[in-house]
């Protein structure tokens, strides 16, 4: 997915800030579920983060255009771990490489559940 950095999102030193990866990260991972059809929510089970991480590689700038992709590298009972990587779309060089746990739950228990096999299938095809 094409983010387009905006001048809210740098520091005082003129660069993309480290918080704004985040943010990046989880607009793509979002997209990304939702592409493959796999409800984020639907009331009685939701996906919660529950780690994540950023490794910054270089710096970004306002009036770059980042192409953020999102591959599955494994999946639990209940959880699963998506990676991204942030690279300059004109250049192809690597900004940022990041990777989050999310954890499908049920909202009404307040506990993990198992991921449904409909997940498990969709997800497999993107390993």
């Amino acid at each position: 997915m094409e983010i387009k950095p905006r001048i809210s999102e740098t520091d005082m030193l003129g660069h993309i800030n480290n918080a704004s990866y985040f943010v990046y990260m989880e607009e793509a991972r979002l997209t990304f579920l939702k592409e493959l059809g796999m409800h984020v929510s639907n009331g009685e089970f939701t996906f919660v983060l529950v780690s994540t991480k950023c490794n910054f590689v270089r710096q970004g700038y306002v009036g770059q255009v980042f192409d953020v992709q999102t591959d599955v590298s494994h999946i639990g009972r209940t959880s699963l771990t998506l990676i991204s990587e942030i690279a300059e779309k004109e250049s192809g060089k690597i900004i940022a490489k990041g990777e989050a746990t999310i954890v499908y739950f049920d909202t009404v228990y307040q506990r993990a559940a198992e991921l449904p096999d409909s997940f498990r299938v969709k997800l497999k095809a993107n390993t």
